[in-house]
């Protein structure tokens, strides 16, 4: 074994070598950049990125800014006005104190800072990695604020250069942590662009429930989302959970925040699902986020080089209330959801009659208007109950047949339960059916049976594939993918959606997703996507079916050759007479 001596590295070695664990990718520039930003109280901030921030990466906000002296030491290592000691650890509230970030863009980058604390004197700051790029400090101009700037990420270290993704993959991970930071901060206009092109605007919002609606949620689902707040000894909580109407096959939309700052922690994720438990169709996931406002002294931020994680005091009282909040969320909205429902029919109904004939067909007991009343005020004072659920009148239109309804004595309706199921009597037994399983596996069977219906779209959706794969299996499966109502077409280095499925809702990202998913299909991949389109389109947990459309899905559901849903689930559980007789000893 060839010996070899102990040596310490050069400064500019070592440092560049440190930095590059602070700053791995572009994402890790908007990041600290957007960071610094908002600990300087601005109000509007812009992101631009080209090339995926390899070549450029820019922040633009209009707050406080820095005066000459501060820039002179700004982008030195460990050079922070956040924090005057390892003390000051147990107390900081601000989104960055460790005087990393700019250090470590600088020795991987060319850094450049512009800024100004008013609207006389500005100063602007250029350095970059090695001795060849020594630092230069001159005049300028600029209203109040700070500009930040990194060209070139890596271009003096090819070795890290080379790990970097594709410029389209790197410029998805900067929107994401752009689109975190966004989250956590409704208060703050925030700008987003692209090799040129504004990607997304959002304007100030009055609540977290309002900025998650917008950044992730098309404008129909903002609707079925809540917001929740609890507390707990040193700390509180908010949380953004959707409705069942919501759901998700992953958990890509969860998440977590302390503190205002994204982080990983599997349990409070757990928690998310703990709490909403029961709520949605299985094998699904909720989607919100959970923000954590601790005090500083009762949560360790100082265990991950990009505050990735954090170590909290007493991480099983956060876990409880978390969980106990949404489940006594979820059960009070279930109790108040259904009270409405059952009475939304015969309601409607009266108010239609009033409208149409300008006379009351019938008026509800006095008592129960009283209490219809209290629920319905009750819930409006509280954002948690005000959505309602809507009538599924276009089920009886789409999926069954209303008019070859079953003659009476063959099938009895009984009503619903739990806004999940519908029960029907039938040759002396008793059937409990999951209305969106039935309702699923009888679209899936009309989808198998092709070709699916499309609809061309007014303007193309574009999207980048992250993969040569990608853009293989695209080209391949072009015809195939056509008669499964998705119609493709390739410009130069990006792929056009010009027609989808009609009545497709589903938005852009979750486009591109469930088709680049049909990768893992196989041979099957029609069958795959009509599984999908069947499960998106189906009526869904909670759904409100009049007796008419319920009595019709029963008896389409009855007829049916394959008596599981796609994904292999029963659609039904059906007990006999005789069993029931014997429960209650009565054989």
């Amino acid at each position: 074994m060839e010996n070899r001596e102990i040596k310490v590295l050069p400064p500019e070695e070592a440092r560049r070598i440190a930095a590059g664990e602070v700053i791995d990718r572009p994402a890790a520039l908007v990041r600290e950049f957007l960071d610094n930003a908002i600990d300087a109280d601005s109000q509007n901030i812009e992101v631009f990125i080209e090339e995926g921030g390899i070549s450029r990466t820019e922040v633009v906000d209009d707050g406080s800014g820095m005066g000459r002296e501060d820039l002179e030491l700004c982008w030195f290592a460990h050079a922070t006005s956040k924090i005057r000691s390892l003390d000051d650890l147990g107390t900081a509230v601000t989104l960055g104190f460790r005087g990393e970030a700019l250090a470590a863009a600088a020795a991987v980058s060319r850094l450049e800072i512009l800024s100004s604390q008013n609207e006389r004197e500005a100063w602007k700051l250029c350095v970059g990695p090695g001795e060849k790029n020594p630092p230069l400090l001159e005049q300028s101009r600029r209203t109040r604020g700070t500009s930040v700037r990194a060209l070139g990420l890596y271009d003096t270290i090819p070795a890290r250069k080379r790990f970097l993704k594709r410029p389209g993959s790197e410029a998805a991970a900067c929107r994401q942590i752009f689109n975190e930071k966004a989250l956590a901060f409704p208060g703050i206009s925030f700008r987003f662009s692209q090799d040129g092109k504004l990607k997304t605007f959002l304007p100030p919002e009055t609540s977290l429930r309002e900025r998650f609606s917008r950044i992730f949620l098309e404008d129909r689902e903002g609707a079925f989302l809540h917001e929740i707040a609890a507390s707990g000894k040193g700390f509180s909580v908010s949380i953004i959970a959707g409705g069942p109407e919501l759901y998700r096959q992953d958990r890509k939309l969860q998440f977590v925040f302390a503190n205002n700052r994204r982080i990983q922690d599997f349990a409070l994720i757990q928690a998310l699902e703990y709490g909403l438990a029961g709520w949605f169709p299985n094998g699904t996931h909720p989607l919100g986020a959970v923000f954590v406002n601790i005090d500083p002294a009762l949560a360790d931020f100082n265990i991950h080089p990009a505050k990735r994680e954090v170590r909290f005091a007493d991480p099983g009282a956060i876990h409880h209330t978390v969980s106990s909040a949404l489940r006594d969320f979820s059960r009070s909205f279930t109790m108040a959801a259904s009270f409405r429902r059952e009475n939304y029919s015969e309601l409607n109904f009266a108010e239609t009659q009033r409208r149409e004939t300008g006379r009351e067909i019938f008026k509800t007991d006095p008592n129960r208007e009283s209490l219809v009343q209290n629920a319905m005020a009750a819930s409006s004072q509280n954002d948690l109950y005000k959505p309602e659920t809507p009538t599924v009148s276009w089920l009886a239109e789409e999926a069954v047949s209303c008019k070859n309804l079953p003659e009476s004595g063959r099938i009895r309706y009984l009503g619903r339960l739990f806004g999940l199921f519908i029960l029907v009597e039938k040759d002396d037994m008793f059937f409990i059916i999951d209305q969106h399983a039935a309702h699923e596996r009888i679209l899936y069977d009309r989808f198998v049976r092709g070709p699916v219906p499309k609809q061309e779209l007014l303007v193309a959706i574009p999207f980048k594939t992250e993969s040569p794969g990608d853009d293989r299996f695209l080209e391949a499966k072009k015809e195939e993918l056509a008669n499964l109502g998705i119609v493709l077409h390739k410009e130069e280095d990006e792929w056009l959606i010009e027609a989808l499925p009609s009545g497709w809702n589903l938005s852009d990202r979750e486009t591109m997703e469930e088709i680049l998913n049909l990768k893992n299909a196989g041979e099957n991949m029609a069958g795959r996507w009509a599984a999908t389109l069947s499960c998106r389109k189906a009526v869904k947990d909670g759904d409100f079916l009049d007796e008419k459309t319920a009595l019709a899905l029963a008896e389409e559901a009855f007829a049916l050759p394959v008596r599981l849903c796609p994904h292999g689930r029963p659609i039904w559980h059906e007990i006999s007479r005789d069993d029931l007789l014997k429960a209650v000893k009565r054989s």
